[in-house]
Formats: structure tokens, C-alpha cells, sequence
């Protein structure tokens, strides 16, 4: 009989491009036993799994959860100790709102060997393919990436200190808080600041929308944006030719206008 040597391999799967992994995670699911996957992993990424891999669907999007956290961690260690090599195949980057450090140390418990291989989080990958940087030289020294959808499903109230911080805010999992979002901005003054919101990013039917922070649910229905999508505010949309041709259009507008 093959002696098992349970694993578990935390694989940060990108932002949804299935060439945007990571060499090295590619390699763990060739080797997989066993794959727990995300809605927001990219499914083509299983074509690479071997044959009598099992692959189960764990999903965990906003508003849909198949299995509950405490589930899919005992899942892993169910798998892990049954099959061997088991890979944790998560959206973007395992420990970026992934609550990867919880399934590490739920399968540490039961000595099972950990790996993680970090994914690109679609928090720095999808406004920097859309030509968004998320720093630019006296522009933005610096990001805040925040969830709009903490444990409780409130919006996170670091969001108050980024917009002091006068830096480049990234939201994920926000787009339930859009409302929210903008009167936070206008009642620190700063309605005006520009923004961006890009749903599907990396992906070919990637669907984007642009204008100012205050206009946040204008933009998304004006455009029919949904999720998984992700918000980016700060001086750096302007980089996005979108948002050139819309300040173009403005200006004209005003000119006309006088």
C-alpha cells in the first residue's frame, strides 16, 4: 500500500487570467491528490490536475457559500489524511481576505505539513493590466487594499483612515456598499477624488466603468457592473485613458456651455 503523507498546499490561483498563476503553483496541481476550489479560481486551471485527481467545488463568493469555513476546514484534513496531497486552490492570493492563515492552522492540528505558494492579487493585478498603477511618483506614495465585506458584513472602518491617509484605496468585495462608499468620501470632503470599478478584471469579458468616488452607484448602473468586481479610488485612475476621455468630454462640455 502507498504510505500517505498528508499535505496541504495553499495555491494562490491570480485574478482570474489562468496564465497569470504562478509556475510553482502550477507544479502543486499537477501533484494534487486532491483540489478544494474557489468560484474566483479560474476552472481551466483543473485541466492541469492528473487524471483521478478529485476535484470538489468549495465556493465562497459574495452571497453564495456552498460549504461553511469550519466545513471546508475539515474537509481539508479529511482529505489530507485520506489522500495525501491536498491543494487549497483560492482567487488572487490565499492570505489576502482568503482566511488562509485559518485552514494552515486547522490543518497544523492534526500535524498535517503546510505549503503555501502566494497568488497575484487581483487587488495590484487588475488595475495595473487596466494601465492603473496603484503608487505613482508624486502622485500616490502608498495603498490601502480593504474589504467591503468584513465578518459581521459591515464595510471596514479602516476605509475612514485611508481617505486621511491620501493614498490609492482598493476595495474588494464592496460592490453592496457602493452607497456607502461615496457618502464616506463626500462627507470627508473629497466626492471628487477619481474612481474606478473593474468587473471581471484580466478576464476577456472584463467590463469597466470610471468617474468620480461620488458617483459610484451611477457608474455601476450606468454600466452594469456587478460583482466580482473591484473598486479602486485615487488620483491614479487618472492614468486611465477612460478617464482621460471623460475629463475631455467635461471640459468640452463646459466650453460649450460659456
Amino acid at each position: 500500500m502507498q504510505h500517505i503523507q498528508p499535505k496541504l498546499t495553499l495555491v494562490g490561483a491570480g485574478p482570474g487570467d489562468p496564465e497569470l498563476i504562478t509556475v510553482k503553483g502550477l507544479k502543486a496541481i499537477q501533484n494534487a491528490r486532491v483540489i478544494l476550489y474557489d468560484a474566483l479560481s479560474n476552472n481551466e486551471l483543473l485541466e492541469h490536475a492528473p487524471a483521478d485527481c478529485l476535484c470538489r467545488f468549495v465556493g465562497k463568493r459574495a452571497g453564495m457559500h456552498v460549504y461553511p469555513q469550519e466545513e471546508i476546514n475539515r474537509m481539508i484534513v479529511k482529505y489530507a489524511l485520506t489522500y495525501g496531497s491536498v491543494v487549497r486552490l483560492k482567487g488572487g492570493d490565499s492570505f489576502v481576505f482568503g482566511r488562509g492563515s485559518e485552514e494552515i492552522a486547522f490543518a497544523q492540528q492534526f500535524g498535517i505539513a503546510t505549503e503555501v505558494i502566494p497568488g497575484i492579487t487581483s487587488a495590484i493585478a487588475v488595475p495595473g493590466m487596466n494601465k492603473i498603477p496603484v503608487t505613482a511618483r508624486n502622485v500616490s506614495e502608498g495603498f490601502w487594499v480593504i474589504t467591503g465585506n468584513t465578518r459581521n458584513g459591515n464595510l471596514s472602518r479602516d476605509l475612514e483612515h485611508a481617505i486621511s491617509a491620501n493614498t490609492t484605496v482598493v476595495i474588494l468585495m464592496g460592490m453592496s456598499k457602493l452607497h456607502e462608499i461615496a457618502g464616506i468620501y463626500e462627507a470627508a470632503g473629497k466626492g471628487s477624488i477619481p474612481a474606478a470599478i473593474i468587473q471581471n478584471g484580466t478576464l476577456p469579458d472584463q467590463k469597466l466603468g470610471v468617474g468620480n468616488v461620488s458617483d459610484l452607484v451611477n457608474i455601476a448602473e450606468a454600466q452594469q457592473l456587478h460583482n466580482p468586481a473591484i473598486i479602486v479610488i485615487g488620483e491614479v485612475v487618472r492614468f486611465h485613458e477612460a478617464f482621460q476621455a471623460l475629463q475631455t468630454r467635461v471640459s468640452e462640455g463646459l466650453k460649450i456651455a460659456v
